[in-house]
């Protein structure tokens, strides 16, 4: 029975690592900043999730397992949270990107819908 767990754990090691393996390809080949963060957060954190996984599975029984699982869930809750606060800044950064203007023309759009509202100014 231990070698079923060890191959298990193995290959969700193996597959964290070619998860991690590819954001980081996808990092370095990506053109631009709102590309490049969606391949560093969602197969990343998938990956270290998984290599996390993995390394449970071959610890089990050890004390150092809850130092594992605390590193997996505040990964798991500061990744969205850094994904978003840095795609926000992209985009308005990158406002003149083709086709981001869409988004922006909705708000325009609805502004002028409603005359009694004032156009709001650049946020800061």
């Amino acid at each position: 029975m231990s070698a079923v767990w060890d191959v298990l754990a193995a290959t969700a090691i193996l597959l964290g690592a070619l998860l991690a393996m590819t954001a980081a390809v996808g990092i370095v080949r990506f053109p631009d900043t709102l590309s490049r963060m969606h391949a560093a957060a969602k197969p990343q954190v998938v990956g270290m999730v998984l290599v996390l996984v993995g390394a449970v599975i071959r610890l089990r029984g050890n004390v150092d397992i809850w130092m594992l699982v605390l590193v997996g869930v505040f990964t798991l809750l500061t990744a969205p949270v850094i994904a978003h606060v840095v795609g926000r800044v992209a985009y308005r950064e990158q406002r003149g990107r083709e086709g981001l203007e869409i988004l922006g023309d909705l708000e325009h759009r609805h502004n002028r819908e409603r005359p009694d509202t004032e156009r709001p100014g650049p946020r800061l």
